[in-house]
């Protein structure tokens, strides 16, 4: 099996779709899968490296995690042609990926998609809710060729049908149990920060409208002075609130920037809770993060999330929205040492239960089914 990706966002971008497509390109390298990704530049000049083919690209206005290349279709045509892939998989549904689906269609080539973003819902966030059935309209259209678009959650699948969107298949997400543990609560984090108070809650996540995080800052404010002084705030992430949210942030707040790896796991690791108040997630990678590193979550009861938080077990799921929901739901758990303690341990062992392996194997049986029945056999 060979397999061509097409994407508007791949890493050293910082986002959840491009983390699991670079560890989906990693378990094809195990395996010994040959791909290539067709993906944007981050920097001024277009550039082709071994499998990872890049293109000149500007930030997309409204997410700018996701980046509008140029791609150049003669070079692609001309290495499809002597790559010839089995299969194109479309991540994203801006230029990288109407050029897969143009080549798909014009080089008959098996076409699967994968949809991790609600851009519609995100209009609410930036005054633009008029576009919403339009950006519907375009994503019928621009999925209608696939033979299957996959999606994180149950949630999403049922959102994509609502809409007029079928062969809707689950492809879920994993964690590195190894990575989040909760072994890497050591103590550095609090001295790395300068944190004295004895209760640390932490939001890890793009800085932006869609995330929910007035409400985060509601919540943050209005605590009683008596809890309050006990409790710092670390807010990990970048994105174009991050001036604001520093403006107006309480003085028991700090921003720790964009962490990853070890530091990210340390941050995890060393929390009291993990606070996500996002109503927009298609899954919610931070918050399965969290959990494996045995730190219970308080998030929306929204979305890909509450397939995540097992409520009253793993964490909370309150209102969305809703401050008061929010303040109640922490005050109850750190008032309950014993009951926090227990959803530690659960939420660690929840999260042992998803295994990327398991994950990825689906997805290469979901891709033999699209490419179908006559190359099957070649690949057993």
């Amino acid at each position: 099996m060979k397999v061509a990706i097409f994407t508007d966002t791949y890493v050293p971008q910082v986002n959840g779709v491009a983390r699991t497509l670079q560890r989906w390109t990693g378990y094809l390298e195990k395996k010994r899968i040959p791909y290539r990704v067709y993906a944007p530049d981050m920097r001024s000049k277009e550039e082709y490296i071994d499998h990872i083919h890049r293109f000149n690209s500007v930030p997309f206005w409204l997410y700018p995690e996701c980046r509008l290349a140029l791609p150049n279709l003669i070079k692609i045509k001309r290495d499809l042609e002597v790559f010839r892939p089995d299969l194109i998989h479309i991540a994203t549904p801006f230029n990288i990926g109407l050029a897969g689906l143009h080549f798909g269609k014009k080089m008959d080539i098996p076409l699967v998609g994968s949809y991790h973003t609600h851009f519609d819902q995100y209009l609410d966030y930036y005054k633009l809710s008029f576009l919403s059935p339009f950006v519907w309209k375009y994503m019928q259209w621009f999925h209608q060729s696939f033979k299957k678009t996959l999606v994180p959650s149950l949630h999403t699948k049922r959102e994509l049908e609502l809409h007029g969107l079928h062969n809707i298949g689950l492809w879920q997400r994993g964690v590195d149990h190894q990575l989040f543990s909760p072994d890497h609560n050591d103590g550095s984090v609090r001295n790395q920060f300068e944190i004295d108070a004895p209760i640390l809650l932490t939001y890890v996540g793009r800085l932006a409208p869609e995330k929910g995080l007035d409400t985060l800052m509601n919540v943050a404010k209005t605590l009683p002075h008596h809890m309050n002084k006990n409790i710092h705030w670390l807010i990990v992430g970048d994105g174009p609130l991050k001036n604001h949210l520093r403006s107006v942030a309480p003085q028991n707040m700090t921003f720790a920037g964009y962490q990853d790896g070890e530091s990210l796991a340390r941050i995890y690791a060393s929390s009291t809770l993990f606070i996500f108040p996002s109503a927009t997630e298609t899954f919610g990678n931070v918050v399965l993060e969290s959990l494996s590193s045995g730190t219970p979550v308080v998030a929306a009861n929204a979305g890909g999330v509450k397939e995540i938080v097992s409520h009253g077990k793993t964490g909370l799921l309150c209102t969305p929205y809703n401050p008061l929901s929010f303040t109640q739901g922490i005050l109850g758990l750190l008032s309950d040492p014993e009951k926090l303690a227990s959803m530690r341990k659960q939420a660690r062992q929840e999260a042992l239960d998803r295994s990327w392996e398991e994950i990825f194997e689906q997805l290469i049986r979901d891709y033999k089914d699209a490419i179908g029945e006559v190359k099957l056999a070649s690949f057993a």
